[in-house]
């Protein structure tokens, strides 16, 4: 079970992301609980964690979002395939950083990247699945964390 001080270093990762690559901070809303299925945005990049810890780390963002922070970080191509790269480089960069701080035991996978009209992600047996909003500039994304 995710317990808060657990949360909060998918908090730290997630403001830590935009703060570098986006050199503009995003902020955080209250992380919340949901037992139902969740939809996701347009692009999702999907982390399947094992080890210790057994779950998926999610970062769902929509395009319009996506094309702004490419060009925050002064990319020129704003095509599909460059927006599936930013989505998964995101969800890898931010449970990279919780694998640091949760040790070896803390196996991440590559990401997996959905689009378009992608299944919701399921709760988990034994998982509690929490919600971070993540507001940047005029957008709304989230970080999905389910882990048992």
């Amino acid at each position: 079970m995710l317990h808060e001080r657990e949360l909060k270093v998918f908090v730290e990762g997630t403001t830590n992301f935009f703060e570098v690559a986006a050199q503009q901070p995003a902020s955080i809303g209250s992380p919340y609980l949901v037992e139902e299925p969740l939809a996701l945005h347009e692009y999702s990049g999907l982390i399947e964690v094992t080890g210790k810890r057994e779950g998926v780390v999610c970062f769902t963002a929509p395009k319009t979002m996506l094309a702004v922070l490419l060009m925050k970080m002064h990319e020129t191509d704003f095509g599909h395939e460059t927006m599936r790269d930013l989505v998964g480089e995101v969800a890898n960069t931010i449970s990279g950083n919780a694998r640091r701080d949760f040790g070896n035991d803390f196996r991440i996978s590559p990401p997996r990247v959905l689009f378009g009209e992608t299944p919701p992600i399921e709760p988990r047996p034994g998982a509690r699945t929490f919600v971070i909003p993540i507001h940047w500039r005029s957008h709304s994304a989230k970080l999905v964390v389910a882990l048992g």
